[in-house]
């Protein structure tokens, strides 16, 4: 707890801004978090790619590409914060990603960004938390939350509305 002059700093009686993703997933962030892995697995056709954070929901989002990687958590934190304001014009409830290629395990990458990802979302006020997107699926790299598919394939357009 922060204090402050011996009495509680008002932020430390706040509610977390920066949660979690907790089971059971509600369908809107299933599906965002579904169409941004797909639309890796269908866009991205080279074996090593570099790292990238998305914001918005795929379709209408914007993203930076990690390449040269920001060796600063204070420029990735501005780069995360930029995301976030832009993709808030672009969508209602905008969603945090990152797309790397590997496993569904915690990276460096993945831990070099989500310090940066609460602070930036935590400053606008937004509920966004960074989830990990790979070719195998998602995963939240906090709450262990995660999603994979062996062979992701697009619905049929009947079964999409």
């Amino acid at each position: 707890m922060l204090r402050q002059g011996g009495t509680v700093h008002p932020l430390a009686l706040q509610p977390a801004l920066q949660p979690a993703l907790q089971a059971p997933i509600d369908r809107y962030t299933h599906a965002v978090l579904r169409a941004a892995t797909l639309e890796l697995v269908e866009g991205e056709d080279r074996r090593r790619f570099p790292v990238a954070v998305h914001a918005g929901v795929p379709g209408r989002h914007v993203r930076h590409v990690e390449d040269p990687p920001l060796s600063d958590a204070g420029l990735r934190a501005d780069v995360v914060l930029a995301l976030l304001r832009t993709s808030a014009a672009l969508t209602p409830r905008p969603l945090l990603w990152l797309t790397r290629p590997g496993e569904l395990s915690p990276h460096d990458d993945d831990l070099c960004w989500l310090g940066p990802a609460a602070w930036a979302a935590h400053a606008l006020g937004m509920p966004a938390s960074l989830v990990v997107v790979t070719r195998r699926g998602w995963f939240d790299p906090v709450s262990g939350v995660r999603r994979e598919w062996r062979r992701l394939r697009p619905r049929p357009l009947a079964a999409r509305t």
